[in-house]
This record gives C-alpha cells, sequence and structure tokens, in this order.
C-alpha cells in the first residue's frame, strides 16, 4: 500500500533543488531540504512512539519547521491536529481529552500552563519554538529521518480539525486523505496553478485556508511560497513583486487598500488574489478592481468539506457571491426543515456533497448523523440561493456563528463567560458588519438589578479566559433583551439595533 498524500505532496520535493520557502529575511529552503525536514520530523515523531493513526495536536508559531510537522505527520502516518495559536490551556485541554492525542508540540511560553494538562489527557509534551529551538527541534536533530512513508490509504485519516456549533461541545471533523488531495488537485486546476507561480503565503497554518488550500496546492503545483510569520502590511508590501498570486481573508485586502503604496504598478505582474474564510464587502471588490486593476476571487469553503464553490478563473468575478460548485462537488439548496430540494432563485440550507466532504466528526455519532446525511450531503448551517447565471449567494446562517477577520467566533461561550461576569444579568452576543474584519463581535449585557457593569473591567477579565480573537470589540449595556413569545431572544433585532456600531 502507499501513502497517496505523501506521494503527491511531499515526495516530489527530494528531487527540487530549487527554493520551496522563500523566507522574510531573503534566505530560502530548497525542496531537498523541506523534504528532509518532514523526513525528521517523522522520525522524531516514531521515535516518540506515535503509531499510524495516533494523534498529533500542535499548538505552535508558523514557522517552516511547524510546515514540516504536517508533511512528517503526514509521512508517519499521525493524523494531524493544528490548534490555533490564541487558544489559552484550559480550551486546549479539551481537545487534548478529546482527541486522545499521544503527543502535544507547543511554545516553550505554553509549557508551564500546559504541563498539567498534557498529564491529565495522557499525552507528552513536547517543545518547539518559532526559531527552531525546543525539545522537539533536538529529538529531530537526533532522529533517524523515516526511510519511507507509512502504508497508508485514500480512506484513512490524515486530519483532526475542530469546529464548533453555536451551542454544545466543540466537534473534530476528520478529514481523509482523499479529502485533502482531491480538493487539492480540483483547485490547482481551477485556479491554474503550475511550477512557475510564487504564492505570498500570510495565513496561519492552524486553519483550513494556510494549511489545506494555500500549502496543499502549492506542493501539489511543485511551486514556491514566500512564507511570513504573519500578515503585516510592510511585509506584503515588500514582498508582492516577488510573487504571482496571494490568498487571503478580506481584512487583508482593507488593510492593503488603506496604504497609498498599493498601486496597479506594484501589483502588475500578479497573477491572481484569492478572499475567503470570512465574506468579503462587495465594496472591498469594487475598491479593489478601482485601484488594481485585478478582481478579486472569492471562494467558498469549511473546516469539515475544504472548498466547495468558487468564482471563475476565466470569467466573471461576481461580487456577493462565491461562484459555482467546483468539478466533483455538488451543492444544492433545500429546505432547512424538511430536506426537499429547492428551485433555483429560493433561500434555503446549503448541503454539499463530493469527495471533498469529511468522514464525520470524531466519536460523535449523533451529531455525524444529523449533518452528514445518509445520502452523502453535508448539512453546512449556511443558507444559501443560486440566482439565474448558476452563481451562489451566501445569504446567512442558520446558526448565529460570527466569522470575524477568518475565524470562526461561537456565540454561546462568550456569552457564557460574560453571564458569569460580576453585575451581569444575562448577554447576547452577536457578529456586526465591521470595514476591515468583515464581522465583529458585540456583547450586549443586562445589568443585574441595582448593578452598574463596567464593559472595560469585564473585557480585561474575558481576556484571561479566552482567546484574543473571540473577545467582544464592545459591550453595549441595555434594560432587557428581546424575546419572542417563546422567551427566545431575538438576536435579529440586535443586529438591526446595533449593525451600524462599527460602521457608522
Amino acid at each position: 500500500m502507499t501513502n497517496p498524500l505523501f506521494d503527491a505532496l511531499f515526495a516530489p520535493l527530494a528531487g527540487r533543488n530549487d527554493p520551496f520557502l522563500i523566507l522574510p529575511d531573503g534566505g530560502a529552503i530548497t525542496g531537498m531540504e523541506f523534504h528532509a525536514m518532514c523526513a525528521r520530523a517523522a522520525g522524531a515523531m516514531v521515535e516518540a512512539g506515535l503509531k499510524p493513526g495516533d494523534r498529533l495536536a500542535v499548538q505552535v508559531a508558523k514557522s517552516p519547521t511547524a510546515l514540516a510537522l504536517y508533511g512528517g505527520a503526514v509521512m508517519a502516518g499521525v493524523v494531524f491536529l493544528p490548534l490555533n495559536t490564541a487558544y489559552t490551556a484550559p480550551e486546549v485541554e479539551y481537545f487534548l481529552a478529546n482527541s486522545g492525542a499521544g503527543l502535544m508540540l507547543a511554545d516553550g511560553k505554553s509549557e508551564a500552563a500546559l504541563a498539567p494538562i498534557a498529564a491529565r489527557c495522557g499525552a507528552q509534551l513536547m517543545v518547539l519554538n518559532a526559531d527552531g529551538t525546543g525539545s522537539f527541534a533536538e529529538a529531530m536533530e537526533r532522529a533517524t529521518p523515516l526511510p519511507t512513508p507509512a502504508a497508508r490509504g485514500a480512506g484513512d485519516l490524515a486530519a483532526l480539525l475542530y469546529t464548533s456549533g453555536t451551542t454544545g461541545r466543540s466537534k473534530g471533523a476528520m478529514l481523509s486523505q482523499q479529502n485533502l488531495l482531491s480538493n487539492a488537485e480540483v483547485l490547482v486546476h481551477e485556479w491554474r496553478f503550475t511550477a512557475d507561480d510564487v504564492l505570498l503565503h500570510a495565513l496561519p497554518i492552524f486553519h483550513t485556508h494556510g494549511l489545506f488550500v494555500a500549502t496543499n496546492v502549492m506542493l501539489l503545483a511543485c511551486g514556491a511560497m514566500i512564507f511570513l510569520p504573519k500578515f503585516d502590511t510592510e511585509a506584503i508590501l515588500a514582498h508582492l513583486p516577488q510573487a504571482s498570486a496571494m490568498m487571503g481573508v478580506p481584512t487583508f485586502y482593507t488593510r492593503l487598500l488603506d496604504d497609498a503604496r498599493l498601486t496597479r504598478e506594484l501589483v502588475a505582474h500578479m497573477r491572481l488574489f484569492v478572499s475567503g474564510s470570512a465574506p468579503l464587502l462587495a465594496e472591498t471588490h469594487t475598491d479593489w478592481e478601482a485601484r488594481t486593476g485585478h478582481r478579486i476571487l472569492e471562494r467558498y469553503g469549511m473546516t469539515e468539506t475544504n472548498m466547495n464553490s468558487s468564482n471563475p478563473y476565466e470569467g466573471e468575478r461576481r461580487a456577493g457571491t462565491v461562484g459555482f460548485p467546483l468539478p466533483g462537488v455538488e451543492i444544492r439548496i433545500t429546505d432547512a426543515d424538511t430536506g426537499a430540494a429547492l428551485p433555483q432563485g429560493e433561500i434555503g440550507m446549503i448541503e454539499v456533497r463530493g469527495p471533498n466532504v469529511f468522514q464525520g466528526y470524531w466519536q460523535m455519532p449523533e451529531k455525524t448523523a444529523a449533518e452528514l446525511r445518509e445520502n452523502g450531503f453535508f448539512v453546512t448551517g449556511d443558507l444559501g440561493m443560486f440566482d439565474a447565471e448558476g452563481y451562489l449567494h451566501i445569504v446567512g446562517r442558520q446558526k448565529d456563528l460570527i466569522i470575524a477577520g477568518g475565524y470562526n467566533i461561537y456565540p454561546k461561550e462568550i456569552e457564557l463567560a460574560l453571564d458569569a461576569a460580576p453585575g451581569v444579568k444575562e448577554s447576547a452576543v452577536i457578529g456586526v458588519p465591521h470595514p476591515d474584519l468583515g464581522e465583529a463581535v458585540l456583547g450586549v449585557i443586562v445589568p443585574q438589578p441595582g448593578s452598574s457593569p463596567q464593559p472595560e473591567a469585564i473585557l480585561a477579565a474575558l481576556a484571561q479566559e479566552l482567546a484574543r480573537f473571540k473577545l467582544p470589540r464592545a459591550l453595549e449595556i441595555v434594560d432587557e433583551l428581546p424575546r419572542n413569545t417563546m422567551g427566545k431572544v431575538q438576536k435579529a433585532a440586535l443586529r438591526d439595533r446595533f449593525g451600524n456600531r462599527f460602521t457608522a
């Protein structure tokens, strides 16, 4: 048995003497050098006791070595579990416990906080710092590089990515080798990537967008990446002349538009700008074209499916839409209550079927059965419609998921924290339009009788409990929350009332 994902993405690097990763300081890592890093990472994983099918949890800063962990995991047959670097230690504990990860790699700054958690969860804890130091880096240096990839099949798990609903526990989306490889193959073809492309990569690599879209596409195309640790306007402007393509979230584009140095001349050589992970405002779309002469290609994907649809590479990239279903991917609009297919032009639930659709939720058969139909269609929770020309429009979410700056944020978790704050009777958390983030988190709180909660103090306390990207941008105080006759909070009314909080 072969290892399809490794054979397609990583094995070709072994013969590449040209740069694969171009570093911010002007240095480069060749394909051959990166392949060797992956083999050493795989060897260190095996020597740490991981076997094919075991889970590796990773919460480390973006770096070439951090990316090599992904290649090493694929080579060793280990299931890769990347975690947002902003998650706090209490948040990480759930993922470790639920996944049963045998090894966790973390930044040295988090070691003291995570050590007792890892011990409780039965996981080894090793350190990998952004500068390439730490106990796992030392283990990689000592390790015997894995000589051949572990035997894996197309249906074997390659990654476990945690997502969540607005209520309940986080869910681990099980992604197979076929899920990841099939999507990369389609995107390389549809977006016309070749070995001549250089992708400007400023996305995080704990997220589908930066890891399984950007990285997998460039690996499969045998291209190169300008590998920046994060988005920084100065760095992006400095490196754009070396690139042919960029993938980003809407925030990237709004911040670049704020800089007068973004000109047609600066990006005249660029081939493609892609946006995803959050809705792109039509205003950003038109402003970008007016400034640069390029129309951003917007697409639609999610953790459970990778990419589902895309505006065309050749043809009209229509602002406010996410284009057409990708080849091999079926998208249908259904009645949210009955599941019956709806005709073109009607708004309903978006359902997706194809080789990109995940295998189900880790150890959650009930959730899997509720969201993954027997006929293979995945119920996304997004509401949308197809227009007369076949473009898919996403008009909202059945759940109250907030996407700010490309990050998924779930109101219930923040509401529970707000409700526990001194002087707060109850709360509601909503997403409202934001010119930079697409959406921003806004908390609405009702004081306890006789209390005067202080928003700044509450937010300061929440910062110790929640990842920074989850924190409300502001708190509004109201006398009561609007409710329907059944007592359910009417968040639509709150969005109507406070929708211009950050745009007025």
